[in-house]
């Protein structure tokens, strides 16, 4: 099976949480998959949440609800992507930012200014792929592949413009084992982590088994996907761990072999969702 490999990355990011009640706002700790499928149809050049306006208003003048999703997310909730961490353990450092909105309609206090904090990512970087298995992803790859886009793609928001560096296409193949290590975010409730004695880790690399990258584990309820009447976020549970895990039902792990910038080979092993 084919699989497109691109790095994602910017100087910044700000991928909004919607529950706020102050004038901070904070940002997810990594990209979510609504925000993921979002850059992939601005290089599209898909429809956005600015449709839904005119969906709503038609929506009202016929007195019902209707399911109704924004292009973007209608052609590309299918495709299966796996999101691989490139900071180290998943963590990205957070910075909050200050602005004056002094447009005057902005607040009723004093002076017409409203202070806004932000919560943003600082260099945040993901190994982003897609399993090339229908029509929609082959577009991507076309895009990626040629260096194009129809709209500019951001991390969030329009302050933060998007890299994208295209790694290639490479061939995988799905495996089965007794434990696993997992390169990517997987669902919290499909797998159990393992704490392991060093004996039995020697002996599990003896057999020429993936070995774990460390005694760690991250985890964040992130949006995965949208409500198709009100469009609001659905969430998962995502984890990322060094340990060896596993799997606790009939996910697909898949392996990968490509060179680093050492022309070194490195196995990675990632789940779709």
């Amino acid at each position: 099976m084919e699989i497109l490999k691109f790095k994602l990355s910017g100087k910044n990011a700000f991928f909004k949480k919607p529950e706020v009640n102050t004038y901070c706002y904070f940002t997810y700790g990594n990209i979510h998959r609504v925000a993921l499928l979002g850059i992939l149809g601005a290089i599209l050049g898909y429809k956005g949440y600015s449709q839904m306006q005119d969906i709503l208003s038609n929506k009202k003048k016929k007195g019902k609800l209707e399911s109704s999703y924004p292009e973007f997310y209608e052609k590309l909730k299918d495709l299966k992507i796996a999101i691989l961490p490139l900071n180290p353990k998943g963590i990205i450092s957070k910075k909050i930012q200050t602005f004056n909105n002094s447009v005057g309609y902005a607040s009723e206090e004093q002076g017409g200014n409203l202070i806004v904090k932000e919560q943003w990512l600082e260099n945040p970087k993901w190994e982003i792929c897609i399993l090339l298995d229908c029509e929609e992803a082959k577009k991507i790859k076309e895009a990626i592949q040629n260096h194009k886009c129809k709209f500019y793609p951001y991390l969030g928001t329009n302050d933060h413009f998007a890299d994208i560096e295209y790694l290639g296409v490479e061939e995988a193949k799905t495996i089965e084992d007794d434990m696993y290590r997992i390169d990517s975010f997987v669902f919290n409730s499909d797998v159990d982590i393992l704490i392991l004695e060093e004996e039995e880790l020697n002996d599990w690399k003896s057999q020429g088994k993936p070995t774990s990258k460390g005694n760690f584990k991250y985890e964040e309820a992130l949006p995965y996907t949208i409500n198709e009447i009100t469009n609001n976020y659905k969430f998962q549970r995502f984890v990322y761990t060094g340990n060896l895990i596993e799997l606790n039902n009939d996910r697909k792990v898949y392996h990968i072999q490509d060179k680093n910038k050492e022309e070194q080979i490195e196995d990675k092993y990632i789940i779709f969702y």
